[in-house]
């Protein structure tokens, strides 16, 4: 039996409601009677049974009970309410045998989702009795006729995800998804070799061996070949609809304006816009034809929610993309600006991507990476994690769309690492590239750096982050200018007011720092040379200077 809160029955007749409501047992001479079997008792029965959720007692109480059990139970099932009431307001007597009522409905759904609706029905005395004559229409507007009920979320206008200067960076569009279907072509080897060409303009690695491995791994199921933006497709539509087998499917999607802007924010926008489409969803209740035709019964749709201006720099994230891919090693590169934390590019090479967003969330090794860390923690003599969170480090931030950590402090198995040689104490200190881009945003600040990645909603802690004392500040901002002026990143001297720091762990280079309002980061996993962090910082920079395309 099904469990649902609440229920009321109020029942309006010239018959006296004493002898309407009377529907449960009586004790006679040690026994019970029977449920009165008249029109009235009858009804109020059904719609009791109905604010129970008992579907098998209100279908058997109507004069075709399968058909009736069919229709209330796939009603429940789809809109799972919280509680139904069914008001009866009036019944008229016709004859011995007939009568008409009307009623009012309503269902909670939960979460302010109400639907109120009235109702007509006869009630007539069959053979079995008196019995609520079935008609879909007066359990539920809109049934009937082979049609069925469904609850449907609602979205308002989706918003536009605005970068960091206030342009439009992504937007939601259609996605065309090029699916090979086996069973729809009689020839699958050849419906590979024909798609493969139709879409090598756009997709020249995807071959006709790696579909045909793919269908065979798939045991007869449809593949996606790729996907396409309509611009794309537009192009290659004809060439592809001529492939047997070949099944379009568009699908809405948030997707970047500028194909080339790609990365870890980028995917954390994705979460923060689905965040705003969340909160400003609506509901739609739905008659559903059998050919799946849909006509809305009730719903509400508020307003959009506001579009959504993100931290991101699109020419910054390009130089990053630039600088990252150029290394055959894992390799990630984290910017921020000091002044706002905003959180300006994210870039990763594909063998990082392999692995996973490690620009947020890969712990490595500190090694000599952290030695700037071990200054501030022995000039004002405190413990090394203590000094490590006065930078960013190590501070437990909830940063609304983004899974992120900056250090662990202790190993275990969070620390990230390709082969696992015996670790010094210092090693038991794992930090992310996220992490030393904080700590260089700190020391250009002067305080922590709060990280941001989506306007108004800055990341939050439940840590207190005291600042370290200016003097110390001045020191780690003095070392990291006679490493790039001096050695050993002399290489980036050129760039003026550049100034870092570099760090090592075995094959492992780091080099994080700042330049004006601009701190970064630079990880390079087994590096092929010593030297290899700052030549990747050296690329990004360049990069960064030629004009936006």
């Amino acid at each position: 039996m099904r469990t649902v809160r609440g229920r009321r029955l109020w029942i309006w007749s010239v018959i006296a409601l004493a002898a309407v409501l009377v529907l449960g047992v009586a004790v006679v001479g040690g026994g019970f009677t029977k449920p009165k079997n008249d029109a009235q008792s009858v009804l109020a029965r059904y719609v009791e049974a109905l604010g129970d959720g008992d579907v098998d007692e209100a279908a058997a109480l109507t004069s075709y009970p399968e058909a009736a059990k069919s229709t209330i139970a796939q009603a429940f099932d789809a809109l799972a309410p919280e509680s139904v009431d069914v008001d009866v307001t009036q019944i008229i007597d016709l004859d011995a045998d007939s009568g008409m009522f009307s009623a009012v409905a309503t269902w909670d759904l939960g979460k302010d989702r109400t639907w109120t609706y009235n109702v007509n029905g006869w009630v007539r005395n069959l053979s079995v009795g008196w019995r609520v004559s079935w008609n879909p229409a007066t359990f539920m507007p809109g049934l009937g006729n082979g049609r069925t009920v469904r609850l449907d979320r609602t979205d308002a206008a989706p918003p536009t995800v605005f970068d960091v200067g206030g342009a439009p960076m992504m937007t939601e569009q259609t996605i065309n998804a090029i699916r090979l279907d086996p069973s729809r072509t009689g020839d699958p080897v050849g419906s590979t070799v024909a798609l493969a060409k139709a879409i090598e303009p756009v997709a020249p690695l995807i071959t006709a061996e790696s579909l045909q491995q793919e269908l065979a791994a798939a045991n007869g199921q449809a593949i996606t070949a790729v996907n396409l933006r309509d611009a794309d497709f537009a192009v290659l539509e004809d060439s592809l609809r001529a492939v047997p087998g070949v099944v379009v499917e568009g699908q809405p999607r948030l997707i970047t304006i500028d194909r080339r802007v790609y990365g870890p924010v980028v995917d954390a926008m994705r979460t923060v816009w689905q965040s705003n489409r969340d909160a400003s969803q609506g509901w739609a209740i739905n008659a559903v034809e059998p050919n799946g035709q849909t006509v809305r019964l009730t719903g509400y749709q508020g307003p959009p929610g506001p579009d959504i201006r993100s931290s991101v720099d699109p020419h910054l994230q390009l130089a990053a993309e630039d600088a990252a891919v150029s290394v055959g090693t894992p390799a990630a590169i984290v910017a921020i600006q000091p002044s706002t934390g905003a959180i300006l590019a994210v870039a990763q090479n594909n063998q990082a991507t392999d692995v996973g967003p490690i620009a947020f969330t890969g712990l490595y090794p500190s090694g000599s990476t952290l030695d700037l860390v071990r200054l501030a923690a022995s000039a004002q003599n405190v413990d090394l994690q203590q000094a490590a969170k006065q930078l960013g480090l190590g501070v437990k931030y909830t940063i609304p769309g983004l899974d992120q950590q900056t250090a662990s402090f202790g190993g275990g198995p969070n620390l990230m690492r390709g082969s696992q040689e015996k670790q010094s104490d210092d090693d038991q200190v794992a930090v992310s590239p996220f992490g030393m881009a904080l700590v260089a945003a700190s020391v250009a600040r002067g305080a922590p750096t709060v990280p941001v990645i989506a306007a108004g909603q800055p990341a939050t802690t439940d840590e207190t982050v005291p600042q370290l004392p200016g003097a110390v500040t001045e020191q780690l901002r003095g070392i990291m200018r006679d490493t790039v002026h001096r050695e050993p990143a002399n290489l980036l001297a050129g760039y003026g007011d550049v100034v870092g720091a570099t760090g090592a762990h075995d094959d492992d280079r780091w080099f994080y720092g700042y330049r004006g309002d601009l701190a970064f980061a630079v990880f390079v996993q087994d590096a092929d040379g010593g030297d290899l962090a700052v030549k990747v910082t050296d690329r990004l920079f360049k990069a960064l200077g030629k004009p936006t395309e």
